[in-house]
């Protein structure tokens, strides 16, 4: 008779320190734009695309709009940068004004997290072999936060909803690695 045998994969440990870090009311996040993925109308961004537009605007120029509607702003990006996998975003919210308080609310509920680029092709080239258009630079007008994004993946990650949540995780993860996160009258 066989004698079977089952062999676990051994794990490995990682220490990866997560980015706990508490929004502000009204404050998001996310990825406006993925690198080297190809959008539903077939564009890619390539990395860099962003850096002249970036440098010559800033992230108070680039508008924040409800669904690429000029007459609908929403607030102001505080943060756009390019990183390894895009161009990552951060925003607040004018919630004096009705739209961005309903954007916030279906935001939080996961009801409306997609971002969308508006946009200008500076440099750009099509690849013959499959068609799609890749985009080398990009002047950046618009950033709007959408129902339906064009490219899978640019999206909302967190919105600042839960900021005293993310303080307690913050300092929980504090404690686990036996940093002071307490102060004597909180014990």
């Amino acid at each position: 008779m066989p004698i079977v045998q089952r062999v676990r994969p051994r794990l490995a440990r990682q220490n990866a320190p997560a980015l706990i870090e508490a929004l502000g009311a009204g404050e998001f996040e996310g990825y406006a734009s993925l690198f080297a993925i190809a959008d539903g109308a077939g564009d890619v961004v390539a990395p860099g695309a962003f850096a002249r537009s970036l440098k010559h605007r800033g992230p108070g120029r680039v508008r924040m709009l409800y669904q690429h509607h000029a007459d609908e702003p929403l607030g102001v990006w505080e943060t756009i940068v390019e990183d390894a996998r895009g161009l990552y975003v951060r925003g607040r919210l004018n919630l004096e004004v009705e739209r961005a308080r309903d954007v916030g609310s279906l935001i939080a509920q996961g009801a409306l997290n997609g971002l969308s680029i508006g946009f200008r092709a500076i440099r750009a080239r099509r690849d013959k072999a499959s068609g799609r258009r890749l985009l080398n630079e990009i002047d950046l007008w618009e950033i709007s936060v959408v129902t339906f994004p064009l490219l899978p993946g640019s999206e909302v990650t967190a919105i600042g909803a839960k900021a005293r949540e993310a303080e307690i995780l913050k300092r929980a993860a504090m404690w686990l690695r036996g940093q002071p996160s307490f102060t004597p009258k909180e014990t």
